[in-house]
Order: structure tokens, then C-alpha cells, then sequence
């Protein structure tokens, strides 16, 4: 009897976010903006840097490898979300899940590395100039991009193995909006300390591993910066970093608080919550962040926006 309740589960339930209606209405209009933006300003800002020569560069080429996995991150949380909003059933099936997971996983991970090229570039482009073009060579910019990916396929694919290598023999409900590791543990019908210390040391490591890239290449860009003379100069080499910075405070921050100190966030509406906006809002937020405060992108934005501009009056 308990080897076969042990395959019952062939589907998963979410609670989802709210069970009221006008709440509904609000989540699903406001999260259907928010991917909406997110497509719309993730793949323009691929677009724009694979169509303008001005931002072929190394720093650029990584951005448009971010904005990639952020689309790729949301749109693996948000179509499905946004249909079980006002679902009476939120189910999603055993496979589904544990693809939901990787997916998720495998994105949020490749952009907390990618943050870590970005900022071993900027530490090049200020503390290195003349050797820059030559360490920051296409080769280079390649295995940047690439160590990210596959560091991610290995730490989701430990994990979601581990996880869907459980014995599921009770309740199917998860008390989420999709399918995260935590939730899931806890419906699992043995003994998970050796998931949740997995868990917990490699997404501690990627947190930690990548953030001390981060931190220290910018210890180092900080000494650069306050030895130039000119305030003009230390402005110019700041600003080249700030948009990076933003980026990296919100998703690092968020990410430490929900896995890496996961007793501060007890509650799980809380979790909810926070889970919520490192799937939905930080992807979004990105490349307004980059946009925004970069005047190159804002430039290159203009040059070609306003050549279509003058195309059409011309017509």
C-alpha cells in the first residue's frame, strides 16, 4: 500500500496568490503589464544592441545575454501564473513541475553569473583600459557567457533531480504560485535534510561565489576611481558602474533573503511576495535600469528611433 500511494501524485495543485475576485482582477491586469513590459523592454533592448554597432562591445554583449535569461525567467513563471488566476483549478502535472523548476532555476542562477562577467568587465574597462580590448577579446566574452550557463545547468539539474527523486505520497497542494523547491520539500513523504543542506550550499554558493566576483572587482574599481584626479573623471568611470550596481542591489539582495536566510522570510505570504518580484519585477526592471541611466543605450534608442521618425515624415 505505501509503495503504490507513494506514485499517486501525478499532478500538483497551486493556492495561487488570492482566492477574491476584485484581488484577482487587479493581480492578473497589473502582472499582465508588468510581462508585457518585460518582453517588450528585454527584447528591445536585444534588438537595439544587435542592430547598432555603437553597443558591439563586450559590456553589451553580456547586457544582451541578461536580457535574454530575464525573458526567458518570466516567461517561464508568467503565462502559467496568469492563466491560474482565475482558475478554480490550478494544477500543473508531475513533469510540468519539475520542468517549471529547472527552468526557473537554470535562469535566476546563468543571471547571478552573468552579473559576475559584467562586473569582471567593468573592473577591466577601469582598472585595466589599455589592456581591456586585448584581455576582453571575443574568446574571452564567449567563455564568460557560457561558464554562467553551464554553472546554472549543473546546480538546477542537482536540485531538481534531488527534489523529484522524493517520494510524493500525500498532499499534492503547493502553497505557491508555481513550483519552488521549498514548498515542494515540504510535501514530500521522507526525510529531506540532505535536499534542503543541497539546497541550501549550492544556492548559498552561487549567491556567495558570484557575489564575491561582484564585491571584489569592485573594491578594486573603487581604489581606480578615487585615484583619479579629476571630478569629472571619477563621475564618468562611476557612472559606467551604476546601472550595474542597481541591478545587482535588487536581485542579490532579494535572493539572499528568500534561500540563503530562508527563517527571516517564516511567513509564507512573505515568501509569496518576494518570490514574486524576483520572477516578475526584477526582469522588468533591468532593462529600464540599463536604458535609463546608460547614455549610450539612450543614444543609440534615439539615433535609431529618430531615423524612423524622419523616415516616416519624409513618406
Amino acid at each position: 500500500m505505501e509503495d503504490r500511494n507513494q506514485t499517486t501524485v501525478t499532478e500538483f495543485l497551486f493556492l495561487g496568490l488570492t482566492d477574491h475576485l476584485h484581488q484577482q482582477i487587479v493581480l492578473f491586469v497589473m502582472l499582465l503589464v508588468v510581462y508585457l513590459v518585460t518582453l517588450g523592454g528585454n527584447v528591445g533592448m536585444i534588438t537595439l544592441i544587435r542592430i547598432d554597432p555603437r553597443l558591439h562591445t563586450p559590456m553589451y554583449f553580456f547586457l544582451s545575454h541578461l536580457s535574454f535569461v530575464d525573458t526567458c525567467s518570466s516567461s517561464s513563471i508568467a503565462p502559467k501564473m496568469l492563466c491560474d488566476i482565475f482558475a478554480e483549478k490550478k494544477n500543473i502535472s508531475f513533469i510540468g513541475c519539475a520542468a517549471q523548476l529547472w527552468f526557473s532555476g537554470l535562469f535566476v542562477a546563468t543571471g547571478c553569473f552573468l552579473l559576475a562577467s559584467m562586473a569582471y568587465d567593468r573592473y577591466m574597462a577601469i582598472c585595466k583600459p589599455l589592456l581591456y580590448t586585448l584581455i576582453m577579446s571575443q574568446r574571452i566574452c564567449v567563455q564568460l557567457v557560457v561558464g554562467p550557463y553551464v554553472m546554472a545547468l549543473v546546480s538546477t539539474m542537482t536540485d531538481t533531480v534531488l527534489t523529484f527523486g522524493l517520494p510524493f505520497c500525500g498532499s499534492n497542494i503547493i502553497n505557491h504560485f508555481f513550483c519552488d523547491i521549498s514548498p515542494l520539500l515540504s510535501l514530500a513523504c521522507a526525510d529531506t535534510w540532505i535536499n534542503e543542506l543541497v539546497l541550501f550550499i549550492l544556492a548559498g554558493g552561487i549567491v556567495i561565489f558570484s557575489g564575491l566576483i561582484i564585491a571584489i572587482s569592485y573594491v578594486c574599481i573603487l581604489v581606480a576611481i578615487l585615484k583619479i584626479r579629476s571630478a569629472d573623471g571619477r563621475q564618468k568611470a562611476f557612472s559606467t558602474c551604476s546601472s550595474h550596481l542597481a541591478a545587482v542591489s535588487i536581485l542579490y539582495g532579494t535572493l539572499f533573503f528568500i534561500y540563503v536566510l530562508p527563517d527571516s522570510g517564516s511567513s509564507l505570504h512573505i515568501n509569496k511576495v518576494i518570490s514574486l518580484f524576483y520572477t516578475m519585477v526584477i526582469p522588468m526592471v533591468n532593462p529600464l535600469i540599463y536604458s535609463v541611466r546608460n547614455k549610450e543605450v539612450k543614444n543609440a534608442f534615439r539615433s535609431k528611433f529618430g531615423r524612423k521618425k524622419q523616415f516616416l515624415k519624409g513618406r
